[in-house]
């Protein structure tokens, strides 16, 4: 039954709200009907004669404003105002009648529903004060009449209702504006989590790639070259090709793990590499012909202080959040591949990582080599995505990267400094 009524009502609420001028017309007749029911309701009453032309003509014409409440409220409300005055004034037989006053009721909640509250206010407080002192002088005595006092009554109460529905549509209104912008929120902040995470992942696919398939090339080149007259040694290049190639599949493979749903049963969960296998990423470049001298030093109480051994080097440097170790690994194989890639033959490269209570500083530099084709390398350049990489992952955990050239030596160097106290911590 309630449904019924409900949907019964919605259609012409809705023809309403679409025609407002017409809402309007039928609340001006509606209006002039309960003015002259309430003449006609006194006149059997005995306290008025009854109604002649005077007092008809002012209340069409003060309902008849009533059409034009919503695009000039405040012109309504004088004009009804003052046809009101003009009735309450006159001194002629039929007059005076105070149920005019509705059409004041009406523009007076038509202004304060659509005015903000100070000048809402202000606008009632002066036409009630106007209104009701001039019916109290002039109107049916005594001056506390019930005629009287309900005037004021009714004004008053038209101003309240229209504070209300103003306060509830703002109301209504910042509720909207605010699921609004939490909704929008909510979609900036989805989108900034996927762009994040696919950079993630394309740091550490190029990483990853970029890393293995250079010790491929070299291995592959040295295994070609030497087919002929160096069987032994080909077999052996090859050998290192396979194994390259197979680590290469696995870190892949954990790699795109990332992508897998949680609580997936073939998602890998293998911990990331870190500078506990520094070790195997070194004897990998070596085993490629590049020669890298690793030396790590601790500024932390207690432990051993200083290696040179890249097996050593993390027992040294001491547990580092998850992130730092991560981002500390990446940039040593980044940094080493680069070398391997553009630095001329017989390079030789200096890793170096040095630890305080607050960060780690990681340093990678090389000697040049002989000269090479293309000197610097692509990914040397502005353009290259290694040394975005680096920076993006040094940058992420709040820490520093520098890349360019030695100063006064040949050769290029990588700096990075990865914070591992708090923020660290929290990173």
């Amino acid at each position: 039954m309630t449904s019924l009524a409900v949907t019964g009502l919605a259609r012409p609420r809705g023809w309403l709200r679409a025609h407002p001028l017409a809402a309007d017309s039928l609340l001006a007749a509606a209006t002039l009907a309960t003015v002259l029911i309430g003449s006609v309701v006194n006149r059997r009453s005995g306290t008025l004669p009854p109604p002649g032309p005077g007092f008809i003509v002012l209340s069409v014409l003060a309902c008849a404003c009533l059409v034009a409440r919503r695009r000039v409220p405040r012109t309504v409300l004088c004009a009804t105002s003052a046809l009101t005055l003009v009735e309450v004034v006159s001194g002629r037989e039929d007059l005076p009648r105070t149920q005019i006053a509705m059409a004041v009721v009406v523009a007076l909640y038509t202004v304060a529903s659509r005015t903000e509250r100070p000048a809402a206010w202000r606008i009632a407080a002066l036409t009630v004060a106007l209104l009701g002192g001039i019916v109290v002088l002039s109107g049916v005595p005594p001056w506390y009449s019930q005629e009287n006092l309900g005037l004021l009554a009714w004004t008053g109460l038209a101003a309240a209702a229209g504070d209300a529905v103003r306060s509830r549509r703002a109301y209504i209104a910042a509720i909207e504006e605010r699921a609004v912008r939490a909704e929008r929120t909510r979609e900036e902040e989805a989108r900034r989590r996927v762009a994040e995470e696919r950079l993630r992942i394309a740091r550490e696919l190029h990483d990853v790639v970029a890393h293995h398939i250079a010790l491929v090339n070299v291995q592959a080149g040295v295994a070609s070259h030497i087919m002929d007259s160096r069987p032994d040694q080909a077999k052996e290049a090859l050998a290192h090709v396979r194994e390259a190639s197979r680590s290469a599949l696995a870190e892949l493979r954990a790699t795109v793990g990332l992508l897998r749903q949680y609580g997936d049963p073939e998602a890998p969960t293998e911990p990331a590499p870190g500078l506990a296998v520094l070790g195997p990423l070194v004897d990998g470049f070596a085993r490629a012909g590049l020669r890298v001298d690793v030396s790590a030093a601790s500024g932390l109480p207690g432990g051993p202080r200083t290696t040179t051994d890249a097996a050593e080097a993390a027992a040294v440097i001491g547990k580092l959040p998850a992130a730092a170790d991560l981002a500390a690994y990446r940039v040593l194989q980044e940094a080493l591949t680069n070398v391997q890639k553009h630095a001329g033959p017989g390079a030789r490269a200096e890793a170096g990582l040095v630890r305080d209570a607050n960060s780690l500083l990681v340093v990678v530099q090389d000697d040049g080599g002989d000269p090479a084709p293309e000197p610097g390398g692509a990914d040397r350049a502005p353009g290259g995505h290694g040394l975005v990489g680096m920076k993006e992952r040094a940058c992420a955990l709040g820490g520093t990267c520098e890349a360019g050239p030695r100063d006064g030596a040949p050769g290029f160097r990588v700096r990075v400094r990865l914070p591992i106290g708090v923020a660290g911590e929290r990173a």
